[in-house]
């Protein structure tokens, strides 16, 4: 399966970022989760913690309060487009926010409706 990380116009991919930020257990752990998807697809998702956000829109839980947000364009291609720690209000609607409008520019670049 293709995993696309969401990179900045600039090329810098956030969600390696963000994985790279976290202690060394949960680093390991999300780096566990994305080799996951790229060598079993979308079985993958069939073990993982997973919870639909919106539309298309789900979200990977790991390591307590760790969140990958992504959508599955086909049966070949999955897009990370967030990664986040789970907050509860202002900051869990920014991170959500955040994840929409990514998955927005998603839509136009691949002329597909996710949300």
């Amino acid at each position: 399966m293709n995993v696309y990380h969401y990179e900045t116009s600039g090329g810098k991919d956030l969600i390696l970022e963000y994985i790279d930020g976290l202690p060394k257990n949960e680093k390991a752990e999300g780096l566990t989760i994305l080799e996951k998807l790229e060598k079993e697809g979308l079985e993958a998702l069939e073990v993982l913690n997973t919870r639909q956000l919106r539309g298309k829109l789900w979200e990977i839980k790991f390591y307590r309060s760790n969140r990958i947000m992504y959508v599955v364009a086909d049966e070949d291609n999955i897009y990370l487009v967030h990664a986040c720690k789970k907050q509860k209000g202002k900051a869990e609607k920014f991170e959500l926010d955040t994840a929409i409008k990514r998955v927005k520019e998603l839509e136009k670049e691949l002329g597909k409706k996710f949300i």
